[in-house]
């Protein structure tokens, strides 16, 4: 209760609402940065503080480029800087390199976000930060996380021995976020010391042992750890990595997402959007048909053809009739309900756990276990899939899993496409097309992992506790991808339907039909009809648009083999 008024009471005061500062012509022309190490709740701070909903993920890799907002108190107006999560300022990979150039060029403060699970690894990050003499506020976090693994740690001590204000924090709850700005304030008047590390030396850098050093020392005052008894989510977090149990966990996990996948797309298109469009949709649609005589060139083109007399949105293929109805009512259900179990996964925990179970046959195509992640999101989306191949170290390993995405990966809008072609047949026909993917996945990883000169660098990550989500957190973050996906495949779909029009009435599409005909026919046994749509999907493909066309999709809530 205390921490919801206490946010209440920031959110309705001027202090940290830049809007305020802006209407009062106070300049944000100074910065504060964010430093941590990755899965400390770096970017749920950052969106406390700032109220710029960046997406906080358990994955190494969602925030390699920094995010930025502006915090305001008082009469100051700052840049907000979430800097890359990284474990040292001694850079062993792209995030620590961004990380280090960034504290090196200096701030008005700096908040080191501290574990308090993990604080003897987190020390070390925050002593190379109060090294280089910047005014810093340590918010020691997830102290409830702490308080029920049997860690107590007492924060007036850390704070003299590191010679900074320490502030507890929970940042998924918002407790001690008040108290944070309150000393960062007190930081940036002016008025507050210089950080001084622990036991002074007359070196301003330390060696890597001598901070080890005065870490133990700093720990053995500060941290006392009580014995407790494992509990369930303990022996679950074992398991998930164990050979055989990490095994039978891991399809457990994927069965069940896809069976919530289907249900949660399914429920919304039958009982909500489809609905809807048959309802207020179509009686527009109708109208507008209508006073467009029912033919012509554009005709053709907002509603397309009619079928026995009427509008069908699944074949009429125009861009209000086919376009919309495919994209918002087809493809957008499984996209949000895939969405939402990934984030749940990400925020859970699991996924890092499943990185380190696929590693070892992910190695064998020249890839590590972090590339399970872009794999995942793929299925989702193609386009964000590839986009998140950049926690891959290497350009190498970078074009692999791009290139595997590319042809194996099924977006949804290709699984909607074989589930309304295969439906009607059967679960077992419907498997088909995942199974030939799933064999061209590791045949054309193998080969580009034997042709292409490198290596596969070894999988080091920090594996997270399981935690349960915040409700607030999830919806969030499935806003952020919702809306990614809508802004990208959006004029994609109306605008291949446009093309595809365009070429119909040209006639190219039936050329490319008859041209094709001995294939299609003689070799892989379709019918004319199903040839010209196949021809289309080919090309959808080819020009990265296969999240936006299935325009074969005719439901079946039988499909499913189990």
């Amino acid at each position: 209760m205390k921490a919801e008024e206490g946010r209440r009471a920031f959110r309705e005061s001027c202090c940290g609402n830049p809007l305020v500062a802006e209407l009062r012509g106070i300049p944000c022309n100074r910065r504060i940065l964010l430093v941590g190490n990755p899965n400390v709740g770096k970017s749920v701070l950052f969106t406390r503080l700032t109220g710029v909903h960046a997406i906080s993920s358990n994955y190494p890799g969602t925030t390699v480029g920094f995010s930025e907002g502006r915090l305001a108190f008082g009469d100051s107006c700052f840049h907000l800087i979430d800097v890359p999560g990284a474990y040292t300022l001694d850079p062993t990979n792209e995030a620590e390199e961004v990380a280090r150039r960034i504290v090196d060029e200096g701030a008005e403060a700096v908040i080191v976000v501290l574990d308090c699970t993990a604080l003897e690894r987190n020390l070390y990050l925050a002593l190379q930060v109060l090294e280089r003499g910047l005014p810093a506020v340590v918010a020691l976090n997830m102290v409830d996380e702490a308080r029920h693994k049997g860690i107590a740690v007492d924060a007036s001590a850390l704070a003299e021995a590191l010679g900074v204000p320490v502030v507890p924090t929970v940042a998924v709850t918002g407790q001690g976020i008040n108290e944070l700005v309150r000393a960062l304030q007190e930081k940036t008047s002016g008025t507050a010391q210089a950080a001084r590390p622990p036991e002074e030396t007359t070196r301003t850098l330390r060696s890597a042992e001598e901070r080890w050093l005065a870490i133990g020392s700093v720990i053995q005052r500060v941290q006392r750890v009580t014995h407790r008894h494992h509990t369930w989510r303990d022996k679950l977090e074992d398991a998930s990595v164990h050979r055989v149990w990490g095994g039978l966990i891991a399809l457990g996990v994927i069965l069940t997402s896809y069976n919530t996948i289907r249900f949660l797309g399914e429920g919304l298109i039958d009982r909500l959007l489809d609905p809807l469009a048959n309802r207020l949709l179509l009686p527009l649609l109708e109208k507008l048909s209508a006073a467009l005589g029912g033919e012509g060139l554009l005709h053709h083109i907002l509603i397309g053809r009619l079928v026995d007399g009427a509008i069908d949105f699944e074949q009429s293929f125009g861009m209000l009739t086919t376009g919309l109805y495919v994209e918002f009512v087809m493809v957008l259900p499984y996209v949000t309900a895939f969405y939402a179990v990934l984030s749940f996964l990400e925020d859970f925990g699991y996924l890092p756990r499943l990185a380190v179970f696929f590693d070892a046959l992910l190695h064998r195509l020249g890839l590590h276990g972090f590339a399970i992640i872009p794999t995942l999101l793929g299925l989702g989306c193609n386009v964000p899939g590839i986009l998140a191949t950049r926690v891959l170290e290497s350009p190498r390993e970078r074009f692999i899993a791009a290139t595997l995405i590319s042809v194996a990966v099924p977006c949804a809008g290709l699984q909607a496409m074989a589930v309304g072609v295969l439906g009607d047949l059967g679960g077992r026909y419907v498997l088909i097309p995942y199974a030939v993917l799933a064999v061209s996945w590791v045949i054309l990883g193998r080969i580009l992992h034997l042709v292409l000169p490198g290596y596969s660098p070894e999988l080091i990550v920090e594996i997270p506790p399981y935690r349960l989500p915040s409700p607030s957190g999830l919806l969030l973050k499935l806003w952020f991808r919702i809306k990614g996906f809508l802004l990208e495949a959006t004029p994609l779909v109306l605008g291949g339907v446009l093309l595809v029009n365009l070429l119909t009435m040209a006639g190219i599409v039936q050329a490319a039909a008859r041209l094709t005909a001995p294939l299609f026919q003689g070799v892989l046994g379709l019918p004319p009809r199903r040839r010209d749509r196949s021809s289309w999907v080919f090309s959808a493909r080819t020009w990265r648009w296969e999240c936006s066309f299935p325009w074969v999709c005719r439901r079946s809530s039988s499909w499913w083999p189990w």
